[in-house]
């Protein structure tokens, strides 16, 4: 009986660890698909209009922190978490 209860733990561990890569990887597809979306502050899209390196970047992580991947996440992970 202890063996089954170890492994139980033992997968539940291996889980969070799981979840917790999926909610990365999911916070950064929402980032690429909003940085897709507006653009990327890439030099390409916006011919004739010269930006820095400095002011790209700054838009960059503007746009990770208004992704709505917080939002998002919130509302999927309990999907995702084991019921105890």
């Amino acid at each position: 009986m202890r063996r089954v209860i170890d492994r139980l733990d033992h997968y539940k561990t291996e889980h969070q660890k799981l979840l917790k890569e999926a909610t990365t990887l999911l916070e950064l597809a929402l980032w690429k698909a909003n940085l897709d979306d507006n653009g990327g502050g890439s030099s390409r899209d916006r011919e004739g209009v010269r930006t820095t390196m400095g002011s790209r970047e700054r838009a960059r992580k503007e746009l990770r922190v208004t992704s709505g991947a917080s939002i998002v996440i919130k509302n999927v992970l309990p999907f995702l978490q084991l019921l105890e």
